[in-house]
């Protein structure tokens, strides 16, 4: 069995959608980000970097385990399974490439792209131009990478992968951060063929009641958006 510590977002859809797709057995523990769980030290002991998702294993081959980051979860789930990572070079150097570009360069910048359009004081007014124009510049950059990428191709590799998985989820939601995809036809297409997945659409779905339907509170925006070093005010 494996806990799944999660909240509904794009990071925690990665892993959902690999869960699902692999079949490993699972259960999921919810980590409610704007209360402040990510804080709690059972959870910092498996995530010290307090971010979900994180997973502890029960059955992994050595005995119980615990991965945070989503992309190690991702390398550890596929090995795991045996399945959606290629085995061997050069289909493993090229899976791991482009794992690593999702998390360095397309999730991050999607979700600062995300904070100024969504979260950000004064984004109704202008006030924060340069930074919404940075980050949706290097969005539109990352779409372009992967629609160079799936020239000629049904995925980013020869065949569905967790490289699939990861970037995904931050191509679902192009639309609400003000991105259309009609400039980018290969990965419209890519996201529709992933989106028909039946595992992928479980795996958006889970904890679909958890999904914040309200504008954050100031409490809830103190812990979300003014971290340090130390644990903001407010956090369990």
């Amino acid at each position: 069995m494996i806990d799944f510590h999660y909240w509904p977002t794009p990071n925690g859809w990665k892993i959902a959608i690999m869960l699902e797709e692999c079949g490993l057995p699972y259960r999921m523990i919810p980590v409610n980000i704007g209360a402040g769980d990510q804080f709690r030290p059972e959870f910092l002991a498996i995530s010290p970097n307090n971010r979900m998702p994180a997973v502890l294993d029960h059955d992994a081959p050595d005995g119980p385990v615990s991965v945070f980051e989503s992309g190690a979860i991702l390398i550890h789930l596929a090995e795991r399974s045996g399945r959606f990572m290629p085995a061997e070079n050069p289909g493993r150097k090229e899976c791991l490439e482009w794992l690593f570009w999702q998390v360095g360069n397309l999730g991050p910048m999607a979700g600062q792209l995300s904070h100024f359009v969504n979260y950000a004081p004064g984004k109704d007014t202008g006030e924060h131009a340069y930074s919404r124009t940075r980050y949706a510049n290097e969005y539109h950059r990352c779409l372009g990478v992967l629609e160079r990428r799936l020239e000629g191709r049904d995925y980013i590799l020869d065949e569905y992968s967790i490289a699939d998985m990861a970037s995904f989820p931050w191509v679902l939601i192009s639309k609400p951060l003000g991105q259309g995809l009609e400039e980018f036809p290969r990965v419209a297409a890519w996201r529709e063929r992933i989106k028909a997945r039946p595992a992928v659409q479980r795996g958006v779905d889970l904890g679909k009641e958890l999904r914040r339907r309200t504008p954050p509170t100031e409490q809830e925006r103190a812990i979300l958006f003014n971290q340090t070093g130390h644990p903001p005010t407010g956090a369990v």
